[in-house]
């Protein structure tokens, strides 16, 4: 199989420009935007000026939950940006690890995604549709918006096999986390973790600034399922009275999400400290650039056709411009 392309994760705020310009410069091939209006800045804004400052790299939503926007807006986006930059949208939709849960509501139903796709694509093909009981369609005057029909690529985010099922029905490929199985045309792999500096040790305090954001994820998950889960790993009990001592029991969602994917905050602190200095850095790329590369094939072997790295930490640029010399050739 070929090498995957490599793509770009980045939170919608102060520096997604900047960001944005110098992945085109390095090379990467999309710029994979993420979305969830309670701790991130507006994807379709961002992804606007995006597309203003460069040029070739495609763009992307990683990714819009359906309920959080109404379909016929999503729908209007989508015509706004294929209008004025052609081909390079990528729809990436996920049913809500962040955007939902940091709101204190569960994921959305696969049943619910699959109606919300349908429609969407009816509505870009100038179908009537309906929405919410009621006839739709898209009536923009032929002067105001491009003409439909209008295909866009749309990537599902799908951990489960039901997810996946429906993905294969109404989707053009699939992204996640772990590795492909080489069933997919369209496989995207999410991966995260920073590049080691010549003789850097793996849990120095830059790499646990830039790393630990995506290694904390897996606990935020585990107290969103069952906050008891956390009784059992090293540091869980003082997490959760932490937790307690900074928000009411209402509002431990709040304080669960902040900085979430971006910035290690003082409670995730605590996990990170109570699993020692030699912890696991589990499914994070943490590595010397010959390890980077290596993941990278390892990806290609199993059917990943594409590659986003999520930067984190206080210097996401160091990171974009670290990755890209470890990674495009």
């Amino acid at each position: 199989m070929g090498k995957p392309d490599i793509s770009i994760g980045f939170a919608p705020g102060p520096l997604a420009l900047d960001a944005a310009v110098l992945a085109e410069k390095l090379g990467y091939e999309k710029y994979w935007l993420y979305d969830s209006a309670a701790i991130w800045e507006d994807v379709w804004i961002t992804m606007a000026l995006v597309a203003e400052r460069t040029d070739r790299m495609g763009l992307g939503t990683a990714v819009l939950v359906p309920n959080l926007r109404h379909v016929m807006t999503t729908a209007s986006a989508i015509l706004t940006i294929e209008r004025m930059w052609p081909g390079r949208l990528t729809l990436g939709l996920g049913t809500g690890f962040t955007a939902r849960r940091v709101l204190g509501q569960g994921a959305v139903p696969w049943a619910q995604m699959s109606l919300y796709v349908k429609q969407l694509k009816a509505l870009l093909r100038g179908d009537l549709v309906e929405i919410d009981g009621k006839v739709c369609q898209m009536i923009h005057h032929p002067e105001m918006a491009l003409a439909r029909p209008l295909e866009v690529p749309i990537i599902l985010s799908a951990l489960g096999p039901k997810g996946q099922k429906i993905t294969r029905d109404i989707a053009d490929g699939l992204m996640m986390l772990g590795k492909g199985d080489g069933t997919w045309n369209e496989f995207v792999q999410m991966a995260h973790g920073t590049v080691l500096e010549d003789d850097e040790s793996a849990y120095s305090e830059r790499v646990i600034e830039a790393a630990g954001p995506w290694w904390v994820m897996s606990h935020h998950s585990s107290w969103e399922v069952s906050p008891e889960r956390l009784e059992k790993v090293p540091g869980g009990d003082l997490y959760l009275e932490q937790l307690q001592a900074d928000q009411g029991e209402d509002s431990h969602h709040l304080a669960v999400h902040e900085g979430h994917a971006t910035h290690v905050n003082s409670r995730d602190r605590i996990l990170i400290e109570a699993a020692g200095p030699n912890f696991d850095w589990n499914k994070s790329w943490v590595g010397d650039p010959a390890y980077i590369r290596n993941k990278i094939a390892e990806a290609s072997e199993s059917g990943t056709t594409e590659i986003i790295y999520n930067p984190a930490g206080p210097d996401p640029l160091r990171e974009i411009e670290a990755f890209a010399k470890a990674a495009i050739v």
